[in-house]
């Protein structure tokens, strides 16, 4: 067990911040069951009000995650500076519908040619977090 107040030991972090450090990167991973096997995609996403927007295309794998509880994970890693932070956001995936869409005051851009007109939406319900706060004094058991 790592005792929390070691030099380099994860720090948790609370809902507001994990959210508000996700909202600070565009990319990250949906986690969700496609042909009863764990998949994960790489997708790019805003933050709105506390939910997270995606985008894919008709026909894609993703679209089988809707209506059910999926995870979402994003994180930062600077190694030189010894800083990181990893989100995970777990939540029911909804499609958004044209209505809802009005809403949003922006979509995730998509990265891929192609049509992206489906529009995911994850209600997160647990929210979790840690970080790596770049203490550069590691314990003396451990290489530099």
């Amino acid at each position: 067990m790592i005792d929390p107040t070691s030099p380099g030991a994860p720090r948790e972090l609370g809902r507001a911040e994990s959210l508000n450090l996700l909202g600070s990167v565009g990319v990250g991973r949906v986690v969700f069951t496609h042909q009863a096997l764990p998949t994960i995609r790489p997708v790019n996403h805003v933050l709105h009000d506390g939910c997270v927007i995606v985008r894919t295309h008709p026909g894609a794998a993703l679209l089988s995650a809707i209506g059910t509880v999926v995870a979402y994970e994003a994180d930062f890693i600077d190694e030189g500076d010894r800083i990181a932070w990893s989100v995970i956001a777990v939540g029911y995936a909804r499609r958004v519908g044209a209505r809802e869409l009005t809403r949003f005051g922006t979509l995730p851009r998509p990265w891929l040619a192609g049509e992206m007109t489906e529009v995911i939406r994850i209600d997160p319900e647990l929210v979790t977090g840690f970080a790596l706060d770049g203490d550069d004094e590691l314990p003396a058991d451990l290489p530099a």
